[in-house]
């Protein structure tokens, strides 16, 4: 395989000319990296693709009327959902007849009332953990990673401080002594869910109308960027790339800190809950809460390489990005844990070949999973000097491929086609879907709203693989042809 192209090429050891050392990578007085490190230009060719790709030249998501049914639909969908789940035990109700439209309004509004209205309690809960994760995220230790070069920041890189570990372990230190004090008991997340849904819809609202409006009047996060002109659809796509605030880099602590710690939470808190109420905790619940947990400890011990990827480096800081992550995500796709604690645990329960079968599928998904974006990211590194590995734990066998194979573009970058990455292009999506379907079957196949992740979710993977398949054979051209012929399927070798 390694031969079939001649611009294919092995990365030789030390061979970083375009390192931190050799880019003009600096610290301050206080030891902390400056926020921008010059890097070496791509080529020619490669400025002006990237120039490309950050104007505006064609509508993404359905342009205007998709993004503006998005952002209505959304929200109404959220409350739709949880309302079936938790006054309806998952079943989907809707009118009965023309005269029962209005009834059902009715019906469902009262249900937002009575279960969703927005308390001081949920106010404190929501903002109380966004605030205690910035806080760590402001003080606590970590490493600094430069990002990938910035075409409209002149091809600088912007430099991230990465704490979230010591922030997660932080977090999980002060959930339990806030339980088992009494100040904060951990069932509380999931008998106040609608009201703190409520408040996390609002606020994704707030903050990315606010982070809209600072963009454009005070450039905000950096100039206006690939713009259309039409002001909902940029307001969706978003304005600017990298807002921040003091040494946190909102596009990040979004990401990270708010979706995947709230979600672990709720996970967490269905635990008790389901124990508090049972004596006992079952297997389904308990697959939940690893899987979540897995899965925030996996961004927090890597996160140095999530400056890496797609979303850090091109995704602007929109309604898109801003409330998925501050409210979607952890408000959806822990509906399975919603189900399991209010409803008999007869209707979902696997026999023990079925719970061995979930596990092993999790953990071996979750591997690759990890692994392949570990690869990913290491690679990017290693091409700027940068990749100093970490002992975060879980530390994994083949995390990172020594002496990788590459295909050389005439853009400059390098296209990894070893690893896992030497098997699909998107291996990494095919993982984590494996891993996002065992946490819907958690509940079992009673109500179709506790698959709602893993169906959403591979709808998410095969438009955003679509986008980036798009993007990158304009950016590579013929070398991008050249790579698919060497990497020839998508999600799954051998069958697409």
């Amino acid at each position: 395989m390694s031969g079939s192209a001649s611009n294919l090429r092995e990365r030789k050891p030390n061979g970083a000319a375009n390192g931190a050392a050799a880019n003009g990578a600096s610290t301050n007085g206080n030891g902390n990296a400056d926020s921008t490190v010059a890097v070496n230009m791509p080529t020619i060719y490669g400025q002006a693709m990237d120039k490309k790709l950050d104007t505006h030249e064609s509508y993404e998501f359905g342009g205007p009327a998709g993004v503006t049914a998005m952002m209505i639909g959304f929200p109404l969908m959220m409350y739709y959902l949880w309302i079936c789940l938790w006054y309806y035990d998952g079943a989907m109700v809707h009118p009965t007849s023309v005269d029962d439209i209005v009834p059902f309004l009715q019906r469902m509004w009262a249900h937002c009332l009575d279960g969703a209205y927005p308390t001081a309690f949920a106010w404190g809960t929501y903002l109380g953990l966004g605030a205690i994760q910035l806080f760590f995220a402001w003080v606590m230790p970590g490493v600094y990673q430069n990002g990938l070069p910035v075409p409209s920041l002149g091809y600088k890189t912007l430099v991230y401080k990465c704490n979230a570990l010591y922030s997660w372990y932080a977090t999980l230190v002060l959930a339990g002594v806030l339980h088992y004090t009494g100040i904060y008991r951990l069932p509380w997340i999931i008998e106040n869910y609608g009201s703190i849904m409520t408040v996390a819809i609002a606020s994704g609202v707030t903050v990315s109308a606010v982070i809209d409006i600072l963009a454009r009047t005070c450039h905000y996060g950096g100039a206006p960027l690939r713009m259309s002109g039409v002001a909902v659809y940029d307001h969706f796509m978003g304005v600017s790339l990298n807002p921040r605030l003091g040494p946190v880099d909102l596009k990040m602590f979004a990401e990270v800190r708010v979706p995947w710690v709230l979600l672990f939470l709720i996970s967490l808190s269905g635990v008790v809950k389901q124990y508090e109420t049972l004596g006992y905790v079952t297997y389904n619940m308990c697959h939940m809460l690893l899987a979540t947990g897995l899965y925030m400890n996996a961004c927090a011990k890597g996160e140095q390489m999530i400056p890496q990827t797609w979303d850090m480096f091109h995704e602007k800081f929109g309604w898109m990005l801003i409330f998925w992550n501050m409210a979607g995500v952890p408000f959806t796709y822990c509906y399975p844990t919603i189900y399991m604690t209010r409803s008999d645990p007869a209707t979902y329960e696997f026999p023990l070949w079925g719970n061995v079968l979930m596990l092993v599928t999790l953990l071996t998904s979750y591997y690759i999973f990890d692994t392949s974006m570990s690869q990913k990211s290491a690679f990017k590194m290693q091409q700027q000097g940068e990749y100093k590995p970490r002992k975060a734990f879980p530390q994994l066998p083949w995390a990172a491929v020594t002496n990788p194979k590459f295909i050389q573009t005439k853009h400059g970058n390098k296209l990894l086609i070893d690893g896992w990455w030497q098997y699909a292009r998107k291996v990494n999506y095919t993982a984590d879907f494996i891993q996002a379907f065992t946490w819907s079957a958690t509940a079992g196949f009673n109500t179709p709203i506790t698959m709602f992740y893993s169906v959403f979710f591979f709808a998410v993977l095969t438009h955003r693989c679509g986008r980036d398949f798009e993007k990158c054979a304009r950016k590579y051209g013929d070398d991008w042809v050249e790579y698919c012929k060497i990497v020839k399927w998508r999600f799954i070798p051998g069958i697409y």
